[in-house]
């Protein structure tokens, strides 16, 4: 078995396409809807780390109060940062999935190929019809 969880919100495109992606491959993943499950500080810089980033690069700008907060000032502390993710989980950016091959923020939604240990069988393309994998099971780079 090939352990995944994805950070998911049901509610984004980009999340869903990614976890089809994961279906794709054969694998049932962990699903963590963040929204509803928000992690706590250790868990949110635990992902920040296995990922190899700053805290700031998984903090999501749009559709979130990251501007009204104040997070967009280079001042703000990774502390603050926290808390405002604690008291807004929306701020987490997503999909995350971590893997045995590691962790990555899967924007845009192919980057979970190089986390999955075959790619996925055959043709799949994203909700909006791109094309991602060809019926080989390629990847297809984005036109």
């Amino acid at each position: 078995m090939y352990d995944v969880t994805i950070f998911h919100n049901p509610a984004c495109g980009t999340s869903r396409n990614v976890l089809a992606l994961i279906r794709n491959a054969g694998i049932e993943p962990h699903i963590v809807e963040y929204l509803k499950t928000p992690p706590t500080r250790a868990e949110i810089l635990a992902l920040a780390a296995k990922i190899g980033v700053p805290l700031r690069v998984i903090v999501r700008k749009t559709g979130t109060p990251f501007h009204e907060l104040g997070l967009d000032d280079p001042a703000t502390t990774d502390d603050a940062i926290l808390a405002a993710m604690e008291t807004h989980p929306i701020l987490l950016n997503r999909p995350i999935v971590v893997t045995p091959r590691g962790a990555k923020l899967c924007r845009p939604s192919e980057t979970v190929l190089d986390l999955l240990p075959a790619p996925p069988a055959g043709e799949f393309r994203k909700a909006d019809g791109e094309l991602v994998l060809d019926a080989q099971g390629r990847r297809v780079k984005p036109k």
